[in-house]
């Protein structure tokens, strides 16, 4: 299992960050690994809304379908699988007086003989954390 977390502060209400984090379509724009990502189903942005999602990492290209699981205020979880890894992003949102703080958390869980890997792809994945702060927040400020 690789676990990343961070946490980012942007001058956007905490409604916009939320509706904006509510679709999954929108990692295009911020998660710097996701080449596309489409919605498989219509209707309301409520759990159970799906995407398919292709990602390259280190090189590969990969896909995997997610699910919205939760959309709580103030939390909002998607889980993505296919027959390698189970992957959750789950983002926390806090409003404050003039900004709004999103802690993010993805866990990604290996399966089969690709949990070997979980040492190696540590390091990757802190780094693309880094990435997404930078990305995220300009995604997000951009909707303020």
């Amino acid at each position: 299992m690789v676990h990343v977390e961070r946490t980012l502060t942007v001058g956007v209400p905490a409604a916009v960050v939320a509706g904006y984090l509510a679709d999954f379509g929108n990692a295009e724009e911020w998660d710097p690994g996701t080449v596309s990502c489409t919605r498989t189903d219509e209707g309301e942005l409520a759990p159970g809304a799906r995407w398919r999602n292709i990602s390259e990492f280190r090189g590969k290209r990969t896909e995997l379908t997610y699910e919205l699981t939760r959309r709580d205020l103030g939390r909002i979880t998607f889980v993505g699988n296919n027959k390698t890894a189970t992957s959750t992003d789950d983002f926390t949102i806090v409003e404050g007086e003039e900004s709004t703080t999103v802690h993010y958390a993805a866990t990604i869980v290996f399966h089969g003989l690709a949990k070997l890997a979980d040492p190696f792809l540590k390091r990757h994945f802190e780094r693309l954390g880094d990435e997404v702060v930078v990305t995220l927040t300009a995604a997000l400020e951009k909707r303020g």
